[in-house]
C-alpha cells in the first residue's frame, strides 16, 4: 500500500490537536515547575540578574554546561587535575542545541536562560507533530495521539521545556525514522548527520538504517531498485556511520587530542575506562544484588522483546521495532544506567502506543488493520488507558522533578 501524503498525515486538524494535547502538557509541567522554583528550591542556585526564577531553574544541570558553551564556546585545551586525568568540560555536550541558543541571544538580546528554554520549547513542539505523523503513518490517528499525549505526561517530560536536548534529539530522531519509513534515502543521510552534533544515537539509528535497507532490497523483485535508490540506500547507511564519527572528530581537531571525546566522557566515571555493557551489569548488581540484579536485568529485557517482537506491536513496523530493540542494547552496552536513565528512555516514544493498545494497526476506519488482519482496538478503550497512564505519569512527574531536577546542595544526584 502506498505511503499517504504527508499533506493527509499532517492536516490542519490533527496538527491542532497535537498542539492542543502538547499545549495542555506542558502546562501541566509548567505549574509543576513554578512551583518547585518558588517554594522548593534552596535560593543558592538563584543570581540577582533579574532573571525570572522559573528560567533560572530551567537552567539547572546540564544546562548549565549549555549555557557555558553558549557563552564561551569549547576549550580548546582538555582540563586537567594535577594527576594529569581529564576533567569534566564541555566537550561532553554537543553544539547545535546551545549554538541554536546563542544565535536567539544575539538576535533577542535575551539571556541564555530565556532563549535556552524558549528553543527547547519550540522545539519540544515541533518533535511532538513529528512524533505523532509518523505514529499515525504507523497505527493511525488515535494511537498516535494517546501516545503524544504520554509522550508529554512521561515523568522527564519537562526536559521538553527546560535547556536540555531531549526536545532536539526527539526531534531529529523521528525525523529519521519517518524518512526510513518513507524510503526517503537521501533526506534521511542529511538529518541523520545532524544527530551527530546533537546526540550520541548513532549506532542504534545505523542499525534501523541497514534492517530498511535490507527489508527494501527482500523486496525488489515486486519493486525494482533503480540505481538513484541504491546510491540513496548507501548514503542513508554511510550517513548514520559518519553521524557517530563527526562529534568526537570535532572534539580532536578542536583540541589536538585524538581521544578527546573519550576521555572526556571517561571524566564523568571519575577517569575509569569505558567498557561495554559492564556498568549496566554492576549497577544493577549494585542495587539488586549480584544474582537478583541479573534476573531482574534478563526480566527486563525479555519483557522488552515480547512487547516489541509479539503481534500487539506489527503496526509499528520493523524500522521502529528495530530502534526499540537498537537502542535498549545501545544503553545496555554504553551507559552507566543511574538517575539520567529516565531522560534517555523517552527516546522509546513508540513503546507509548504499545501501552494504549494501538500497536496492531490502524484506526477503526476499515473492518481491519492493515498489518495485521485483525480488527483495530476500539477507539474508546484507547482513550481510557491512554487517561489513566497519563494521570500515573503526571504523577510520576512530579516526583522526578522534585526528586532529580530539583538541586539539593552542596551535591545531588543529576536528573
Amino acid at each position: 500500500m502506498a505511503a499517504a501524503p504527508l499533506r493527509r498525515l499532517l492536516d490542519r486538524r490533527f496538527v491542532l490537536a497535537v498542539v492542543v494535547i502538547w499545549t495542555l502538557c506542558r502546562a501541566i509541567t509548567t505549574v509543576i515547575l513554578i512551583y518547585l522554583a518558588d517554594q522548593s528550591q534552596d535560593p543558592v542556585v538563584y543570581d540577582d540578574s533579574g532573571v525570572p526564577r522559573y528560567f533560572q531553574f530551567a537552567t539547572l544541570w546540564d544546562g548549565a554546561w549549555y549555557e557555558r558553551i553558549a557563552t564561551d564556546g569549547y576549550p580548546q585545551e582538555l582540563p586537567r587535575a594535577a594527576d594529569g586525568m581529564v576533567r569534566q568540560n564541555p566537550w561532553a555536550f554537543y553544539p547545535i542545541f546551545p549554538f541554536l541558543s546563542r544565535g536567539l541571544t544575539a538576535l533577542t538580546g535575551l539571556p541564555f536562560a530565556v532563549t535556552g528554554t524558549i528553543i527547547a520549547t519550540l522545539l519540544g513542539y515541533a518533535a511532538a507533530i513529528v512524533v505523532a505523523g509518523l505514529l499515525r503513518e504507523k497505527v493511525g490517528r488515535a494511537a498516535a495521539l494517546s501516545a503524544t499525549v504520554l509522550l508529554g505526561t512521561y515523568p522527564s517530560a519537562p526536559t521538553f521545556q527546560v535547556a536540555y536536548t531531549e526536545s532536539l534529539a526527539l526531534l531529529l530522531l523521528a525525523a529519521v525514522l519517518w524518512l526510513l519509513v518513507r524510503r526517503a534515502w537521501w533526506a534521511a543521510a542529511a538529518v541523520a548527520l545532524l544527530t551527530g552534533l546533537a546526540r550520541p544515537i548513532a549506532l542504534p539509528l545505523g542499525l534501523v538504517a541497514l534492517v530498511a535497507v535490507i527489508v527494501r532490497w527482500r523486496r525488489r523483485q515486486e519493486h525494482p531498485i533503480t540505481r538513484g535508490e541504491y546510491a540513496g540506500m548507501s548514503a542513508a547507511l554511510i550517513g548514520c556511520g559518519l553521524a557517530g564519527l563527526i562529534w568526537p572528530m570535532v572534539a580532536w581537531w578542536g583540541t589536538g587530542e585524538r581521544a578527546a571525546y573519550a576521555l572526556t566522557m571517561s571524566s564523568w566515571r571519575g577517569g575509569e575506562e569505558i567498557t561495554p555493557f559492564l556498568p549496566t551489569l554492576e549497577r544493577v548488581q549494585w542495587l539488586w544484588g549480584e544474582v537478583t540484579g541479573l534476573v531482574i536485568l534478563a526480566a527486563g529485557l525479555a519483557l522488552l522483546l515480547v512487547a516489541v517482537l509479539g503481534p500487539w506491536a506489527k503496526g509499528l513496523g520493523v524500522e521502529l521495532r528495530t530502534w526499540c530493540l537498537g537502542y535498549v542494547l545501545y544503553l545496555f552496552a554504553a551507559l552507566d544506567p543511574w538517575t539520567s536513565i529516565f531522560r534517555y528512555l523517552v527516546l522509546l516514544f513508540p513503546l507509548f502506543v504499545l501501552l494504549v493498545g494501538g500497536g496492531r494497526g490502524r484506526d477503526r476506519g476499515s473492518s481491519a488493520s492493515p498489518t495485521t488482519g485483525r480488527p483495530p482496538q476500539p477507539t474508546w478503550l484507547l482513550v481510557v488507558r491512554c487517561v489513566v497512564i497519563a494521570l500515573i505519569f503526571v504523577v510520576l512527574q512530579a516526583w522526578w522533578s522534585w526528586e532529580l531536577f530539583r538541586f539539593v546542595p552542596p551535591t545531588d544526584d543529576p536528573p
